[in-house]
């Protein structure tokens, strides 16, 4: 028998992407799998029917789920959608086990397998199956374009008939795949560019993309390409040369992120009332709490005459390119255990062993496990 994926319509709010394209389906169909979707769970991606010639198409995701092997998804699958799925059935998705312990709970007493995307391992072997990257990269994309649009100043240098205009200082903080992304772009648009990380070892990245390493003298150097946290001496000295210097700038793009936890909070209040009228910040963290203390996620805030913006889901703005990106992870996934047309789980593989957030009736991932049970 094939190996049955299914695929399924995104049910959460202003959620456009999806976890197949028809580059993927033509790949799964070549190895030997069954793909079966719910008819129209591509038209908010720009993916119609159509263009899934491989894939069976099906009315409601129920009967989508019932067959399933694996299920493909982007957002974690509701309560009914892991009731609607067969015992030993897999699922390839974002899971966020830290925000839902009940949907934890569900996937271990349904004895559901379940992979969650963001706890691969960031190895140099997982980079194509790098979900966090890839979405990140939109982000960024996405958060520089908003900033652009909010701010009253062009960002690039121009010479008129009027004059010349100064292009405006922008400064993006956190430098990883989000935080570069939005170097590039801002670059791009013109801008004067600064980026700020507290692991020093990014400033050579930060210089690359034309920017200029805003170094404040601090370093929160960490393992696994993540910043430790700061102490207390540390991130009030951070906060007070930062403050000193976000009076003379135009645009801020915060970045700064640590799964699992609340986002820092970097850019306090009295920073912000310390800006000029008209700055704006887009803070990317808006989601986990924010890295600016103004912060409030989905809203535009203006905040003693700065615009404080907190948008969330950016990567699905960009749905097109981020489901693109996002299937190709899945599918480099999924190929490490589909061999001759079956599925076969290595646990000997470490992307496969530590990336299982359920399997047999048990969490396997040891923190979630503690949150479930209490242990």
């Amino acid at each position: 028998m094939p190996v049955t994926i299914a695929v399924v319509r995104e049910t959460a709010p202003n959620e456009r992407r999806l976890a197949m394209t028809p580059e993927i389906a033509k790949k799964l169909a070549k190895l030997g799998g069954r793909i079966v979707m719910q008819s129209g769970a591509g038209d908010p991606t720009a993916l119609p029917d159509v263009q899934f010639p491989e894939a069976e198409k099906v009315s409601d995701a129920r009967s989508a789920l019932s067959g399933a092997d694996v299920l493909f998804k982007v957002q974690p699958p509701t309560l009914d959608e892991i009731a609607a799925l067969r015992e030993g059935a897999i699922v390839v998705s974002y899971l966020q086990p830290h925000l839902s312990p009940e949907r934890t709970r569900a996937l271990r007493d349904r004895r559901i397998t379940s992979f969650a995307m963001e706890l691969l391992p960031r190895t140099t072997r997982a980079q194509a199956m790098d979900v966090l990257s890839s979405q990140a990269g939109m982000a960024g994309y996405k958060a520089v374009l908003i900033a652009a649009q909010a701010s009253p100043k062009f960002f690039p240098m121009l010479t008129t008939a009027a004059g010349t205009i100064r292009p405006s200082k922008v400064l993006i903080v956190g430098a990883g795949v989000a935080g570069l992304q939005a170097i590039a772009t801002a670059r791009r648009l013109g801008a004067q560019v600064e980026g700020f990380d507290v692991r020093p070892e990014v400033k050579e990245q930060i210089e690359s993309l034309g920017a200029k390493f805003l170094d404040l003298g601090v370093s929160a150097a960490g393992s696994g390409g993540y910043a430790r946290e700061l102490t207390q001496e540390e991130r009030a000295e951070q906060q007070r040369k930062l403050a000193e210097h976000v009076r003379g700038v135009d645009v801020i793009v915060t970045t700064a992120a640590v799964p699992g936890r609340p986002a820092p909070k970097i850019i306090t209040k009295a920073m912000v009332e310390g800006m000029k009228a008209g700055a704006v910040v887009v803070d990317l963290a808006a989601e986990t709490g924010g890295n600016c203390e103004v912060t409030k996620p989905g809203e535009t805030v203006v905040h003693n005459g700065v615009t404080v913006i907190g948008p969330v889901n950016l990567p699905s703005m960009g749905a097109l390119h981020s489901s693109e990106m996002y299937a190709r992870n899945l599918f480099n996934f999924v190929s490490l255990m589909l061999k001759d047309g079956a599925l076969n789980l290595d646990w000997e593989d470490e992307l496969i062993a530590k990336t299982c957030l359920t399997h047999a009736g048990e969490i396997r991932h040891e923190p979630t496990k503690k949150l479930v049970d209490g242990g």
